[in-house]
């Protein structure tokens, strides 16, 4: 078989070319970490990576969204922490001070009043606070301010309904009622699901809604007592405004003030129980985090020493293809005319 010069320059120029493009791979691989850069490379493994990689970028954005509920949850803890301290310093000493017997002249108990609704006008923007641009205890409406207290304290409403109505009022029953009761969900990785009729499943999502009226109370029992905390506080104020101070009454409003302290306080337990919860799925996507990385790195990644051999081999084989080279280029048709 005679081979020609051309067939042998053409099969150099080959292998020469084969050589180069395997030492630009080596050399991007150890350059990259990766053990692929195009699909076509390896399209197994490039469709397992994508698969990865949207696993790992929902699992990012449910640790983003946990976060930002965690600093709304602490954001309501602390308004109702403020809220039930009041609470306490108006039941624990104004009200023992007032019926104690030693304090009940009117101006003294002029500056027990005007300290009380000062507190009424604290609650209220307590429970009007804000998480960026969300306010913490509208409920499902987190755009306006869910309460407006009245100039005088005597009346609250709650997104523009009145939380002192009597149980018997329509308002109450299809307001007041199902505004007290509103969720409002987000995915924090649970299987976000819905029901035969497109509403979210309580089990598959978190509930972050915390409406402000299921903390502190609404309507009023049967001997017209409000069962809401800002408007019980403003009627403690009016019976000590009043100079015909009733004593009696002031005691039965003041201990149903006190116990309306319960209701906050059971809030505040339930958002400490949420945040053991959100501390745990927490915890749960950091590890899925890791594992997922755990996962590209061994579908994308490569072993650096198995990578650095294999380029430094292809440089030493890329080195002799061009010694090669020039033992074959070196004589030429000239060399041999005498």
């Amino acid at each position: 078989m005679r081979i020609t010069t051309t067939a042998l320059m053409r099969n150099y120029k080959s292998n020469l070319g084969r050589s180069v493009d395997n030492l630009n791979q080596s050399r991007n691989r150890v350059m990259t970490q990766r053990s692929f850069n195009k699909v076509s490379e390896d399209p197994a493994s490039a469709a397992r990576a994508s698969q990865l990689h949207r696993k790992y970028y929902k699992n990012q954005d449910n640790l983003e969204t946990l976060l930002d509920v965690q600093s709304r949850q602490d954001g309501q803890e602390d308004a109702l922490i403020q809220i039930s301290n009041a609470i306490k310093t108006i039941s624990a000493d104004y009200n023992i001070q007032v019926l104690s017997g030693d304090k009940q002249g009117q101006d003294e108990r002029q500056t027990f009043s005007t300290a009380i609704r000062q507190f009424q006008k604290s609650m209220t923007l307590s429970l009007n606070s804000t998480y960026e641009d969300t306010f913490l205890f509208a409920g499902s409406d987190g755009k306006n301010p869910p309460f407006e207290l009245s100039a005088d304290g005597s009346s609250l409403t709650y997104r523009g309904i009145d939380v002192n109505l009597d149980s018997t009022h329509p308002d109450y029953t299809n307001k007041l009622l199902p505004l007290s009761q509103e969720s409002l969900y987000v995915d924090l990785g649970m299987g976000l699901s819905l029901d035969g009729i497109d509403r979210v499943v309580p089990s598959s999502a978190f509930d972050i809604s915390l409406p402000g009226i299921k903390a502190i109370g609404f309507g009023k029992d049967a001997d017209g007592l409000s069962d809401n905390v800002i408007v019980l506080a403003g009627q403690l104020a009016d019976e000590l405004e009043k100079t015909d101070f009733d004593a009696e009454k002031y005691g039965k409003i003041a201990d149903k003030f006190k116990s309306l302290r319960t209701n906050v306080l059971n809030e505040i337990t339930n958002l400490g129980v949420k945040s053991e919860f959100l501390s745990t799925t927490k915890n749960r996507l950091e590890n899925n985090d890791i594992s997922l990385q755990e996962q590209m790195l061994k579908v994308e990644g490569v072993d650096t020493a198995e990578a650095i051999t294999d380029y430094m081999w292809n440089q030493y084989a890329y080195n002799a293809a061009l010694k090669v080279g020039t033992s074959i280029l070196s004589p030429s048709f000239i060399d041999f005319m005498k």
